[in-house]
């Protein structure tokens, strides 16, 4: 499993934050854990298997934002008692 972290810019409120999780979530509907972040211009999910940069770039610009950017690297795991 990978965290995919997407740089995003535009992002002003909830709200976008809400079509950016909706868009990957059209995309990706195995996607896990789906979260934005206005404030970090960001956002990140976990999936399984590589993603397509190219095809997640066209969705972010067709809702309105801009693609800034795209780093994926493994999950791992962190155990309750693990710091």
């Amino acid at each position: 499993m990978n965290k995919v972290t997407i740089i995003i810019d535009g992002m002003m409120c909830s709200m976008c934050e809400a079509h950016i999780n909706d868009t990957i979530r059209k995309i990706y509907p195995k996607a896990k854990k789906v979260a934005s972040s206005h404030n970090k211009g960001e956002t990140t999910f976990l999936l399984d298997g590589e993603p397509d940069g190219e095809i997640i770039k066209k969705a972010v610009a067709d809702t309105g934002y801009e693609f800034k950017g795209i780093k994926t690297e493994p999950f791992v795991k962190k155990g309750f008692f693990k710091r």
